[in-house]
């Protein structure tokens, strides 16, 4: 195995953190889930070209993405998968971990809490709150609901780093204050309302609507119907525009400036066929295709 070159003067990754984009660092983040899935399937060199595919980038972005580590591969050869890993998770500071508490043991809280993916990529839940009678007492993928009441107290014995808000909007300001004044300075939050926090303290929105928004908007975006085709007749100098059927063939001819034809009226289309007709034969034949009539057909 090549070895990979190490970056100079043993530079850490806490040094090197203030340089990199915001849009690198969460591209970063997608390459080390392919890294660890390398790692996973006994990958020891990737190239470029490769993580770049499976990370859904072009080579070029990625190489300039890896060049805010330091250099890391080697031409021609590629990069130490288990070697890039480790670079990129020191810049991610996922080197030693992190533990994290959980505000909210609603059904969105009990699924995070569950979710295996977590503790894999170095985030382990060590704590979990609500305010709820019903919930709290609760065991919740090993860990029991605490009280909300709590939280100050065992956030000094969790020594958490991160915490999650996955509480009604009404609730969410509240909870972080809470965790503001318990010491958190990174707080992700699942509720769709701005929080107002120090400006030492990093808050993250996660809105799934809007994320469902953005994905109705793409596919409106993508999906816009393609203009009618257009027909123009011979000797009537008029341009027709072809009709499209519910089951998406050519069902008609409308002529612009005049009604749609509703009353079952057949028009003849080139060689003799109604416009649907010569519809489906093109259907059957190939969109665009001239087909050329066999010797029965020529006869017939």
């Amino acid at each position: 195995m090549t070895e990979q070159h190490e970056t100079p003067g043993g530079v850490s990754g806490r040094a090197l953190q203030k340089d990199i984009p915001q849009a690198t660092v969460a591209r970063l983040a997608t390459y080390l889930r392919v890294l660890a899935m390398l790692a996973d399937d006994g990958v020891a060199i990737v190239s470029s070209e490769e993580l770049a595919v499976a990370a859904g980038v072009n080579s070029a972005k990625l190489r300039k993405d890896l060049s805010f580590l330091g250099p890391n591969g080697v031409r021609g050869v590629g990069y130490d998968v288990a070697k890039l890993r480790s670079r990129v998770e020191d810049v991610l500071g996922l080197s030693e971990g992190h533990r994290v508490v959980l505000v909210g043991a609603g059904n969105l809280g009990r699924a995070l809490v569950g979710y295996r993916g977590f503790q894999r990529r170095g985030f382990t839940v060590v704590g979990m709150f609500d305010n709820h009678a019903d919930v709290i007492g609760m065991s919740v993928a090993g860990l029991v609901v605490r009280d909300v009441a709590e939280l100050a107290l065992s956030v000094a014995t969790l020594a958490p780093t991160i915490a999650v808000i996955t509480v009604p909007d009404d609730a969410a300001q509240d909870v972080c204050d809470r965790l503001v004044e318990s010491g958190l300075q990174s707080i992700l939050s699942f509720a769709p309302c701005e929080l107002v926090a120090p400006a030492t303290v990093e808050v993250r929105r996660v809105d799934l609507a809007v994320e469902m928004q953005m994905l109705s908007f793409e596919r409106v975006r993508n999906g816009e119907p393609a203009p009618l085709p257009e027909v123009v007749h011979a000797g009537s100098g008029r341009i027709a525009r072809h009709l499209p059927h519910s089951d998406g063939n050519t069902a008609g001819t409308q002529t612009l400036g005049s009604p749609a034809y509703g009353n079952g009226a057949k028009q003849q289309g080139i060689g003799g066929h109604t416009m649907s007709e010569r519809s489906e034969r093109i259907n059957q034949h190939g969109v665009g295709r001239t087909t050329v009539p066999n010797e029965s057909e020529a006869r017939a």
